[in-house]
């Protein structure tokens, strides 16, 4: 499959570096490997090109001579499930010199090794549909139908709802979550605004209040009202002293509820999941270890 650039936009300076991904899947378990690296460097200081669904050696040496500067500063990450096409790929990047790694042949050589279990050696296993596809399709759907309050009626068959104020992160909280699979539902908060009724009724341990800091919050908003008519009309929806009124009236409906109050302020998204996630599974374990 032809080559395509993954970190590239038009201000990339033709003499950067030139990281390769080569898979005989798609090349996202790499890319995903090579972006997180590539983002503790400055913008623009790598160029990422793919070449996916290898299936001999051939492909490899004929993309390797087609690179139009062969003194270009580049290396290679591979994820070639197949031993023996893995190991040609690695013997060809070594006879050109090319620095490489590995990222899925010391993994199954672990894995092999504790489960005593021959691999598939099935390129793209990851990505067939199985029970976990149909689970996030679901949890997907589940969120859209239940973004910013709507059908409060469902709340009890959800995994995790969110709470809280305009801008504290619930919508790609709740996303983000739901491609994990997560059937999540979320409820804004707001002053003068009565909660629906269904969220007293539930188990507040799947209930979780999102929180952050005025000054975070209200930069937040203020941009949300870009321009100086949207501020003349909801001008009180970016003021300090408003959102000061509107967390404290919100965390006392989360008291009210008994739910985990989280932080959201200087988080990224993944952060804030993997702490709900981290709370889920501690409940979830003190369950099971009860009802033995």
């Amino acid at each position: 499959m032809k080559a395509n650039f993954d970190l590239v936009d038009d201000t990339v300076c033709e003499d950067v570096p030139v990281v390769h991904i080569l898979s005989d899947s798609l090349g996202d378990t790499a890319s995903e490997v090579v972006n997180a690296a590539a983002c503790q460097f400055p913008d623009e200081s790598i160029r990422i090109e793919r070449l996916a669904k290898v299936s001999n050696i051939e492909q490899v040496r004929g993309y390797l001579d087609s690179l139009s500067d062969p003194d270009k500063q580049t290396a290679v990450f591979h994820t070639i499930v197949d031993a023996r096409l893995r190991a040609d790929v690695r013997r060809e990047l070594d006879h050109r010199g090319i620095p490489s790694i590995d990222l899925m042949g010391p993994a199954i050589t672990v894995m092999s090794s504790l489960t005593g279990e021959e691999p598939k050696n099935i390129p793209g296993v990851i990505h067939n549909t199985d029970d976990r596809y149909f689970r996030r399709v679901e949890a997907m759907e589940f969120f859209v139908e239940h973004d910013d309050g709507r059908n409060p009626q469902d709340l009890d068959k959800a995994d995790v709802i969110l709470v809280g104020v305009s801008r504290t992160s619930k919508t790609p909280l709740s996303m983000y979550l739901a491609f994990l699979g997560f059937k999540v539902a979320n409820v804004p908060l707001a002053l003068g605004v009565e909660p629906p009724a269904e969220l007293l009724s539930v188990n507040p341990s799947n209930i979780f209040g999102l929180v952050s800091s005025t000054d975070v919050l209200a930069a937040i908003r203020q941009r949300r009202l870009s321009d100086d008519a949207a501020f003349a009309i909801a001008g009180s929806y970016a003021d300090p002293q408003e959102i000061d009124v509107e967390q404290d009236d919100a965390r006392k409906f989360m008291k009210r509820l008994g739910c985990i109050i989280i932080n959201t302020e200087g988080k990224a998204v993944e952060e804030t999941a993997s702490e709900i996630i981290e709370h889920i599974e501690s409940i979830r374990k003190t369950r099971a270890a009860l009802a033995e």
